[in-house]
């Protein structure tokens, strides 16, 4: 059995992520109450379903502390299990309530939208370190659905790193689990022929390659992630996010991030994601 087991804050794309799912052929039950989890698993492996997606979150009310020895649990039993938790930054949970007028979960008569939010964060902890975090603050519905289906197609490797470029004027990525910051490096912005090109462009390429800052840089990184990553791999993690950022997340950190990508691509899957150009 494939399980993926989606949880997150309100408002950051739990639905869509569980239609995702349900479109391409997973039996889908949200809202799950937390101590069902197990039995609800049995029963449905029993009826010889063999891809089951489940929304577990802060509806289940206090309750979500069995929620990491379930997962090990169901691990022990053989069950490819993957757990996805959706994030964003407050700001943008606020701007989507507001548009789409529907009412917070949490939301009492005397707590407001931002203590629901604090509090939901409260609930949630025991689910926020043990699988995939996504941070959806950014990314357009099409790109969520884009990045679950990614995600959920991997396959059973051990171990998938996804390298991502951001730009620190938008903030730090919620999901990163490795952060390095590239903006001491030479700025292919103050050059106006290469203003409006990017990290894939070869005038940037060529530009950035020429540097012996910018290659020490891509070395040393290399050389971090390469001592550190059996360490990853021995804490059975499924995923780990590394970001580059730059000031724009246009020129350097896209530079880097494909070079990364490219290196560690020979021995474990490798995503690749330009926030900024997105």
């Amino acid at each position: 059995m494939r399980l993926v087991l989606i949880s997150g804050v309100s408002g950051s794309g739990k639905s869509i992520a569980l239609n995702v799912l349900e479109d391409t052929g997973y039996t889908c039950i949200d809202n799950l109450p937390v101590q069902l989890l197990p039995e609800t698993v049995q029963i449905l492996r029993e009826a010889g379903r063999t891809h089951l997606a489940l929304s577990i979150d802060s509806r289940s009310g206090p309750s979500l502390a069995p929620i990491p020895g379930y997962v090990e649990g169901l691990k022990a039993q053989g069950i490819d299990l993957r757990v996805i938790f959706l994030d964003a930054r407050n700001e943008a949970l606020i701007r989507r309530f507001s548009e789409t007028r529907r009412r917070h979960p949490l939301t009492s008569g005397d707590r407001t939208l931002e203590e629901s939010l604090r509090l939901e964060r409260e609930l949630l902890a025991p689910v926020v370190d043990i699988g995939q975090r996504i941070d959806t603050t950014g990314l357009a519905p099409n790109a969520l659905r884009d990045r679950i289906r990614e995600l959920i197609n991997i396959g059973s490797a051990p171990l998938t790193m996804l390298f991502e470029s951001f730009g620190y004027k938008a903030g730090i990525p919620l999901d990163a689990d490795l952060v390095f910051d590239v903006r001491c490096l030479p700025n292919p912005h103050y050059d106006p022929r290469l203003r409006g090109l990017t990290g894939h462009d070869p005038a940037v390429v060529e530009f950035l390659q020429c540097d012996a800052q910018v290659e020490k840089m891509f070395v040393d990184i290399r050389a971090f992630i390469e001592a550190w990553l059996p360490a990853y791999v021995r804490d059975n993690r499924s995923y780990m996010t590394v970001a580059l950022g730059c000031t724009g997340g246009q020129h350097r950190s896209v530079y880097l991030v494909e070079r990364l990508a490219a290196h560690f691509r020979d021995r474990v899957p490798a995503l690749v994601r330009h926030r900024e150009l997105a």
